[in-house]
This record gives C-alpha cells, structure tokens and sequence, in this order.
C-alpha cells in the first residue's frame, strides 16, 4: 500500500472543522501489510515466507502458476466462491475483508508484495469465507490446488516455506482476535491511530503527521465500528487536542497521550 508523506509545517494553534470524510483516493497508503495489532512488530512477516527458494526453486514455482493482472477495484476472489489455490501478490495491494449477511464488511487486513492470499484452504475443496479486492493494477500469482499439491511433494523446501506462510496468517488473525475480543472499540481506534503514526508518520515537532488518504468507513472497517461512530470520535478527539484532521492528511498532536488511552482502557 504505497504512502505519500508530506512533510510540510502546519501551525499546532490551528484547528479546522473536521470534514466528514477524507477525499478520494480511498486507498490506504503504505509499503507494508497493515492489520488490527496491539503494534507494528511482525506486520510484513509473511511477506517472505518464500524467501529461502533458490532461483531455480522460483522458477519451478513460476512455471506451475497462472500470472493473473488486476485491475484497481477488481475482485481477486469473493466470498462464498469455490476454492482451488491461493494467489501469490507479486505487485499491488489487496483488501481482505469478510462480509456478514446484515452487508456489513469487516476489513481483516491490507496485504503486498510478497504475501499471500485466499486461505485457509490451500489444496481446494470448499469455498472461500472471506474476499480480496485489488487496492491498486496487481500481478498476481495463482497457484492452483492440484500444482500446490505436486510441488509440496517435490519441493520440501517449498512445503516449509508454506509452514511459514501459514504461521504468519496465524500471527495476523490471532492479533486481530485479540484486540476485538479484549480491547473497547475506542482502545482499538486509538491503537490503529498510533500504528499508522509508527508505520507512515513523520515527526512534526512533538506532533506526527500521517499523509494516508483514508476514509471513515475504512477506518470503521478496520477497528469494527460503524462510519458515524468514527465521526464522532475523531470530532472528540480532535476538540481534546489530540488530532487535527485535514483533507489532506491526520495529524497526531499528543501521541503519547493517544497511547495512553490504550494502556488504560480508553477514556
């Protein structure tokens, strides 16, 4: 998810009106896999589980696979679809989310180069219980279950890096677990906050500066709230002095006390 940082100086005595949505592009930038955490240690592990393949591994690896290009906005694969192979993200950036029968979306994580998507199921059978839509023009992998099968086989090294793939999966959907599961939907916005600030912020005197076109709705998608709930939570924290949101960019004002309302249970 590709950032574009801004580093100009915006006067901390200056406060607007908190628009209600940030503009177009509704893409969440960044260079790296992004999802619900208790902190960024660990968030782009599974972009190298197939890092220890020798080249003519790849090749092999390559040569099994469909090279498949999508569009920004295309349905990589949806929910409820029949699964037979995973997608290997060789450029671009991909949603994961799940979507319940009321047809509210959970985003589940932003994944990149080098991760893959479309488990848990790898060797088919079934149906996928989540979907990827393409964030930005991807080329994507795919390796069909059948090829999955044979080249776990022959390649036990691929077989172990997929080991490491799934255990990276695990790491993710445990965090995010964690946080829906023991911290207050406030503890979690205030934690996604200061993760963009670690991830894609820069230092503006005491203050961080996070250049991310982001919208509400991707903001509730992520912490598990409703688009109004997030409104009304960064028109809050704004007026505390905490952020200032702009149509350009969020700025942390006090990060230190945003972190502090994580590790004591919110306010």
């Amino acid at each position: 998810m590709s950032l574009e940082l801004r580093t100009e100086n915006i006067g901390k005595d200056r406060r607007p009106e908190l628009p209600p949505e940030l503009p177009d592009p509704v893409i969440l930038p960044g260079y790296q896999a992004l999802f619900l955490s208790e902190s960024v240690d660990g968030l782009d592990e599974g972009a190298h589980f197939l890092d220890a393949l020798k080249p003519e591994e790849w090749a092999r690896l390559n040569s099994h696979g469909r090279h498949l290009a999508f569009s920004s906005g295309a349905a990589i694969f949806a929910q409820g679809d029949s699964h037979d192979g995973i997608f290997i993200i060789k450029t671009g950036q991909v949603r994961v989310f799940y979507t319940a029968p009321s047809g509210r979306e959970i985003t589940l994580a932003y994944w990149t180069d080098g991760h893959f998507i479309g488990g848990p199921e790898m060797t088919g059978g079934g149906t996928h219980i989540w979907s990827g839509e393409a964030l930005s023009d991807c080329e994507i992998l795919f390796l069909p279950a059948s090829a999955l099968r044979k080249l776990v086989v022959e390649l036990p090294s691929f077989a172990l890096c997929l080991l490491q793939g799934l255990a990276a999966k695990g790491k993710c959907y445990s965090a995010m677990a964690q946080m829906l599961g023991t911290r207050s939907v406030i503890e979690r916005l205030a934690q996604f906050l200061t993760n963009l600030g670690q991830l894609h912020g820069v230092r503006d005197g005491q203050a961080v500066i996070i250049n991310a076109k982001v919208t509400h709705d991707q903001i509730a998608a992520m912490v598990g709230s409703t688009r109004q709930w997030v409104t009304m939570m960064m028109k809050r924290f704004q007026k505390e002095g905490l952020v200032t949101v702009t149509p350009r960019h969020i700025r942390i004002e006090r990060p230190h006390k945003l972190m502090n309302m994580v590790s004591k249970g919110g306010a």
